[in-house]
């Protein structure tokens, strides 16, 4: 698969790629997990999304990065999404570790907080992340807070 990186701020997308980010969302969350939740909460217009599409210019995978102080006091990564025709081909890893080279790109050396389906906590435990220890339920859904330092205390 002939896939792209595309990274921009909300105020830069086009229309057609934030309609897609958004569609792809509602795809996976909202009906592929039966969650019906409010995805459109005002975050997405501060944020940037860095989301890859494929040769037909379709987005096929998503994260939102929001600056400290929106969801958290911390820089923070979510609404990571799939297309579930391309899980299993290294995309998830992929979108995580570009996710987080913008971070440091944009942020500087900071740490990232995420709030994970409880399920994923060991794969986002691959990419630098722990538990917080506060475990919650999100919209019916398990999740768990965690937290990536950059700089760990010591």
């Amino acid at each position: 698969m002939n896939i792209e990186k595309n990274v921009a701020h909300y105020s830069q997308l086009n229309i057609d790629h934030f309609h897609d980010i958004i569609a792809l969302r509602i795809k996976i969350f909202v009906i592929e997990q039966d969650c019906p939740y409010q995805d459109l909460d005002g975050k997405d217009k501060v944020g940037y999304h860095l989301f890859y599409t494929n040769n037909k210019d379709e987005v096929v995978a998503a994260t939102r990065i929001l600056p400290q102080n929106i969801s958290y006091a911390e820089v923070s990564i979510g609404r990571v999404v799939v297309d579930k025709d391309c899980r299993g081909l290294g995309l998830g890893d992929l979108i995580m570790k570009e996710s987080m080279n913008f971070v440091q790109a944009e942020f500087g050396q900071v740490n990232v907080r995420l709030s994970a389906q409880k399920h994923l906590e060991n794969y986002y435990g691959k990419h630098g992340f722990k538990s917080t220890g506060k475990e919650y339920l999100e919209d019916g859904i398990p999740h768990v807070e965690m937290l990536y330092e950059c700089a760990p205390k010591k």
